[in-house]
C-alpha cells in the first residue's frame, strides 16, 4: 500500500512539473507574441504638414502597426514662417521618422534636428529640380502632380528602408497611388487641352510648378507671402500688368482672404476664380486627388474650355 501511495505521489509530482513547464512555455510564447505585436505598433510616422500627411496615408495604407501623425494643425497652410510649438515638438518625441517637404519650406527644421539629432528624416523634395527666382528656391513642388508622384516614390522607398518588414507593402501602395495620380494628371491635361489663352494672375507663388506642368503663363504674383496685403504700388503694378497682358483670370486660394483680388478684378474687369494649393483639407487618403480634380474643373471654366 505504501509503495502504491509513493508511486502515485511521484506520478503527481511529475504531472505538476510537466504542467508547470507547459505553463511557463505558454507564458513565454504569449510574452514573445506580445513583444512582436508591440514592435509592429511602434512604427510612428510624423509628417510636417498636410500634403505630406495625405501622401503618407496612401503609402502606409493598411500597413499593420504603422501610425501616421501630422505635426502641424490641420488649418495650417504653407509653413513659410511657421514656428514649431511645444506640442509640435512633443509629437516628434516618439516618432520613428519625420517626413518633410524640404527645399526651405520648414523653417523650423533646424530646431527639430537640434532637439532630436538621431531622428530619421525623409525629405520628399530630394531629387526634384527646383525652380528659382530672385526670392530663392520655390518649395511648392507637391502642387505639380508629376512632382508629387516623385515625392510619393521617395517616401515609399525611404519607409521601406527604415521599416523593412513592411517594405513590399509600402512599395505596392506607392505604385497603386502613383497610377491614380497619373490618371488624374492625364484627365487634367485633357480638361485644359482646348484653352488657347493661358495667361493668369495668382496671389501666391505656390503655383509655379503647377503652371509649368499645365503650360499656364503666370503674368503676376500679387502676394509673395500668403495673406499679406499688397501696398498701393504693388496693386497698381498688378492692375497695369493685367491690362497689358490679356490676362484671362485671377486666381485666389481658399486658405487666404481675397480682398485685394476683388479690388484688382473691379479695376480690370477680370474674373476671380479659386485654385487650391492642397495645403489644407479633409484628413482622408483621397483628398489630394479630390482637390486637384476640383482645380482642373475650375481652370477649364476660367480659361473658357
Amino acid at each position: 500500500m505504501t509503495t502504491a501511495i509513493c508511486g502515485a505521489a511521484a506520478e503527481l509530482v511529475m504531472i505538476f512539473r510537466l504542467l508547470r513547464r507547459y505553463l511557463i512555455l505558454s507564458f513565454l510564447a504569449l510574452l514573445l507574441a506580445g513583444k512582436v505585436e508591440a514592435a509592429e505598433t511602434l512604427f510612428k510616422v510624423v509628417t510636417s504638414f498636410y500634403p505630406l500627411y495625405i501622401a503618407v496615408l496612401n503609402v502606409a495604407r493598411e500597413v499593420p502597426g504603422v501610425t501616421v501623425v501630422n505635426m502641424t494643425r490641420p488649418f495650417t497652410g504653407c509653413l513659410h514662417d511657421y514656428q514649431a510649438t511645444p506640442a509640435d515638438m512633443a509629437a516628434l518625441a516618439e516618432a520613428d521618422v519625420f517626413v518633410v517637404n524640404g527645399a526651405g519650406m520648414e523653417n523650423f527644421l533646424g530646431k527639430v534636428l537640434k532637439q532630436y539629432p538621431q531622428l530619421p528624416l525623409i525629405t520628399a523634395s530630394d531629387g526634384v529640380e527646383l525652380l528659382r527666382d530672385e526670392h530663392g528656391e520655390n518649395p511648392h513642388v507637391w502642387v505639380s502632380v508629376s512632382l508629387h508622384q516623385k515625392q510619393v516614390s521617395k517616401i515609399a522607398v525611404e519607409l521601406a528602408r527604415l521599416n523593412p518588414v513592411h517594405a513590399q507593402a509600402y512599395l505596392s501602395n506607392a505604385a497603386a497611388y502613383a497610377a491614380r495620380l497619373e490618371n488624374l494628371k492625364q484627365r487634367m491635361h485633357q480638361a485644359l487641352a482646348g484653352a488657347a489663352n493661358r495667361s493668369i494672375v495668382t496671389f501666391h507663388e505656390a503655383f509655379a510648378y503647377f503652371a509649368q506642368e499645365f503650360s499656364l503663363n503666370v503674368v503676376a504674383v500679387v502676394e509673395r507671402e500668403p495673406g499679406t496685403e499688397p501696398n498701393a504700388r504693388e496693386l497698381a503694378e498688378a492692375i497695369e500688368q493685367i491690362r497689358t497682358s490679356n490676362v484671362q483670370a485671377i486666381f485666389v486660394e481658399p486658405q487666404y482672404p481675397s480682398r485685394s483680388a476683388q479690388t484688382i478684378a473691379r479695376e480690370t474687369k477680370t474674373p476671380v476664380y479659386v485654385l487650391d494649393p492642397a495645403v489644407t483639407g479633409p484628413l482622408r487618403a483621397d483628398a489630394y486627388l479630390e482637390i486637384m480634380e476640383k482645380n482642373a474643373k475650375e481652370l477649364a471654366r476660367a480659361l473658357g474650355n
